[in-house]
């Protein structure tokens, strides 16, 4: 088994400024997270960082503007992960509540096309659009936009993953961590940058010196009314679901928009396409989570882009058919359920090459099968960097056949893994193709033939760049949960409150039980459910754990690492412990 050290965070003593009544313990969860005071958990949408300080808007709201004023056809390019997906049914939807007439989009398909804006994604449009807007890409497609500019396209991108060192030449780009840009919040989402591109642009329409202000009177029943200008928050819960599913950090800008979403769907104002994954994933739309968002309800839709065509999952957050969103929804998870059979063959072979192949001593792990699936291999790197706790890349073939690979890469906290590629990629000129992404995960392409260079060339690196401290497997918490603290009451607050997620963890606790039971659940045995009892007060209850270590000693006094949780098997609620670590006492 992997050694995991648990470490209790950090957290300040005193209350919280202007948050008295909270639970104790969620004080103490909040204080851990360096919440000093109310206004850093108040989650009100005025508390959104406003959109001046994103540099690119204002050229980007004038092309905009004009092709709305002048019937323009628009075109929404996205990526093919949720994060794209909400992004461009985000776009496609504000822009059409702001008066576009002629709004479309396209999705690359990762094996003909590949990543982001490209040439022959370009090529593949079959009407040409005046209008070109990225979201979730862009920032790296330098021939892309070069191409569609040279057919007389105008670009507008919108995007937050980190630039190279060469901008593309696009009419506008709107993105938080370009060098010099004010907007204080870097960790926005690519459906987080469209949905602030939306709010300015509604505010220059409303403003009184737009062009098209006088337009906004319309004659209802015989008198002149002013037109209303539409709600964008009506577009929150799709921004939610990408933010959550792409796994950016929350912070405070990043809670306001995913908790303001959560409310709007718990409220019972969710698009049809998110009430269908959510029933399609046996998730209560009262009581949804981040959680759910990030488990549940995105791998549904990521399971289309990495297996087949992201059109399918755009399609079902578009309709406003409640039947055609259940159909879509179901195939979604159809797909997901192909694609989780793949992941599990693909982790097993994996592992083996982990066991059999990987030396002992590698801190950068590549993996590479020629029968791998591209669409799953980041799933796979993922999984193998938790057991290994190291950074992994893990490559398939681009296409049947072909002489280049697609690569994943996925790294542990503290370590920049896009940086260590852009080392590698300095180091050997050429060795790599083109290459992105952020500090946890990146995307990369490589010919078949380099793979060992690479392999070799990537270890190097992370060895230099690799802090020693970092390779001691961590685990976070939040200390003991007092005596009677394990309750229904404390649940559900902590399951309300966050929202939780990248950068804001879910609370995590420890402490000592004795086990009265123990035994395997699940068709495979893969899981296990147990009876704990707290020996301070004898308090007994449940827990699970999923996906337990095969060579898990049993024992009769265990240490446990769990997050406290709702129950609710057939519409009873009763507190449960979701165990994530044990280890013998």
């Amino acid at each position: 088994m992997r050694r995991v050290i648990l470490r209790q965070r950090a957290c300040p003593d005193g209350a919280i400024d202007g948050a008295h009544d909270l639970h104790p313990v969620l004080q103490r969860v909040y204080r851990a997270r360096g919440v000093a005071d109310a206004a850093q958990i108040d989650h009100a949408l005025t508390r959104l960082q406003p959109p001046d300080a994103l540099r690119g808007l204002p050229a980007a709201v004038n092309i905009l503007t004009a092709a709305i004023a002048s019937n323009q056809r628009i075109v929404i390019a996205g990526d093919y992960d949720c994060d794209g997906a909400t992004g461009m049914a985000v776009a496609v939807r504000g822009l059409r509540l702001l008066g576009a007439r002629q709004v479309d989009f396209v999705v690359p398909n990762r094996f003909e096309h590949g990543y982001g804006l490209s040439p022959a994604l370009v090529e593949s449009l079959r009407e040409r659009p005046d209008v070109l807007v990225t979201v979730d890409n862009g920032i790296a497609s330098v021939a892309g936009v070069a191409a569609a500019r040279a057919r007389g396209i105008r670009v507008v991108v919108t995007d937050h993953h980190l630039p190279g060192p060469q901008l593309p030449d696009a009419d506008a780009i709107v993105n938080p961590n370009l060098p010099g840009d004010g907007f204080p919040s870097k960790a926005l989402a690519g459906v987080g940058v469209m949905f602030y591109l939306l709010i300015a642009l509604r505010s220059a329409m409303c403003s009184s010196d737009h062009p098209d202000r006088e337009d906004q009177e319309t004659v209802i029943h015989g008198r002149t009314a002013r037109k209303a200008w539409p709600n964008l928050a009506s577009l929150l819960d799709l921004v939610a679901l990408g933010t959550v599913a792409d796994v950016v950090p929350l912070d405070h800008n990043n809670r306001v928009l995913v908790e303001n979403g959560l409310r709007r769907i718990r409220a019972g104002h969710a698009c049809a396409g998110i009430r269908a994954l959510a029933a399609a994933s046996g998730r209560s739309l009262a009581t949804l989570t981040a959680a759910d968002m990030g488990f549940a309800l995105g791998p549904r839709l990521n399971a289309a882009g990495r297996l087949q065509d992201m059109t399918l999952g755009v399609a079902c957050l578009l309709t406003d058919d409640e039947g055609r969103a259940s159909e879509l929804a179901e195939r979604l998870s159809t797909i997901n359920a192909e694609r989780r059979q793949l992941q599990a063959d693909m982790v097993t072979e994996a592992e083996r090459m982990v066991r059999d192949a990987v030396l002992p001593d590698t801190v950068g792990v590549s993996l590479h099968d020629p029968g791998w699936h591209p669409g799953v291999v980041g799933l796979v790197a993922s999984r193998i960097k938790e057991r290994l706790h190291r950074p992994v890349v893990a490559f398939a073939p681009a296409d049947t056949g072909s002489d280049q690979l697609r690569g994943s890469a996925r790294s542990i906290p503290g370590f920049h893994v896009r940086d260590a590629l852009a080392e590698v990629d300095a180091r050997h000129p050429g060795l790599m193709g083109p290459f992105g992404g952020h500090a946890m995960a990146a995307g990369l392409s490589l010919p078949a033939d380099r793979f060992d260079a690479f392999a070799e060339a990537f270890d190097r690196v992370v060895r230099e760049r690799m802090q020693p401290e970092l390779l001691e497997a961590v685990l976070w918490t939040d200390g003991e949960l007092p005596p009677g603290a394990m309750t229904l009451p404390l649940a559900q607050a902590l399951r309300l409150a966050g929202p939780w997620g990248q950068a804001f963890p879910e609370p995590l606790f420890e402490n000592t039980f004795e086990c009265l039971q123990r035994r395997p659940m699940g068709s495979t045995g893969a899981h296990l459910r147990l009876k704990l009892r707290d020996p301070r007060d004898g308090q007994i209850i449940d827990a699970v754990m999923f996906n337990a270590d095969p060579a898990l000693p049993e024992t009769t006094h265990l240490r446990a690492a769990f997050s406290l949780v709702v129950n609710d098997w057939q519409g009873r609620e009763t507190p449960r412990l979701l165990l994530h670590h044990i280890e013998p006492i």
